[in-house]
């Protein structure tokens, strides 16, 4: 964290900070993108038969559409509000992750910290740290925070609607929107193969255990993907560092040469 925040003010001293027009109009961009999606999970969480006002509290309180979808997802196939509940936890905790590392590279005032943390999700952390220096970080975080928190909630309460007024959503195929946005949004971010492997591995997990666990139990289950494909690589490329064994000691050697 230390060396990040050295990074962003040498790169400030060298004079290479992006102008405030370029990331103002990268921030739109993902705020946008992203905040539109707010009407798939409106009316996912409609059809999984929540209220509006319900609906609505989810996304001006917890904020965080992977949490949403599953929480909404595992009422509507049926699972108890704790499994369901525990599983938008799971989700949700990297934002505490990402919430340590911006508060270094933000450095906000005591005062604004717990109102920014509201922000502190995903896209608004890949913005942030795109930036070259601290005016850009707090910019970007800003814009991408508030465009996509006030059209987030404003397409909830548009797609909760719709949902009412269309009935069953089930009929139109809509219950699938949440996923496949969620799908949508995650593909793009998975650039290495042991992303991939977690991906798949999670999936596998996820779906073959709902014929036999109760509902919004895979998705907990489905969250030993990670730590079972970090073994098996560590097992596939040895000790080594690089990605390769560790060479066999020669003859002789002795323990302080190994």
């Amino acid at each position: 964290m230390a060396q990040q925040q050295t990074a962003l003010e040498d790169r400030a001293a060298q004079g290479t900070a992006r102008p405030d027009s370029a990331v103002v109009r990268d921030a739109l961009g993902v705020g946008v993108a992203v905040g539109l999606s707010g009407f798939a999970f409106g009316v996912t969480s409609a059809g999984s038969g929540l209220g509006l006002l319900q609906t609505c509290v989810l996304s001006l309180l917890v904020f965080t559409g992977a949490s949403q979808f599953a929480l909404v997802g595992a009422l509507a196939a049926g699972g108890s509000p704790f499994t369901a509940a525990a599983g938008a936890f799971f989700l949700g905790v990297r934002n505490a992750f990402y919430g340590l590392r911006l508060s270094q590279v933000l450095a906000l005032p005591r005062a604004l910290r717990p109102f920014a943390a509201q922000w502190v999700i995903d896209e608004t952390t890949a913005v942030t740290l795109a930036q070259r220096d601290r005016h850009g970080a707090r910019l970007g975080f800003t814009v991408t925070g508030l465009s996509l928190y006030v059209l987030w909630n404003l397409t909830t309460l548009l797609g909760a609607l719709g949902a009412r007024a269309i009935g069953d959503t089930d009929a139109w195929g809509l219950d699938a929107a949440g996923p496949a946005v969620f799908l949508a949004l995650l593909a793009p971010m998975l650039r290495t193969t042991t992303e991939r492997a977690v991906a798949g591995l999670a999936v596998l997990l996820g779906l073959g255990l709902l014929p036999v666990l109760p509902a919004g139990v895979p998705v907990l289950v489905a969250a030993l993907a990670a730590p079972l494909a970090l073994l098996a690589e560590r097992r596939f490329t040895g000790r080594g560092g690089d990605g390769t064994p560790d060479p066999a000691p020669l003859p002789g050697d002795s323990e302080e040469d190994r």
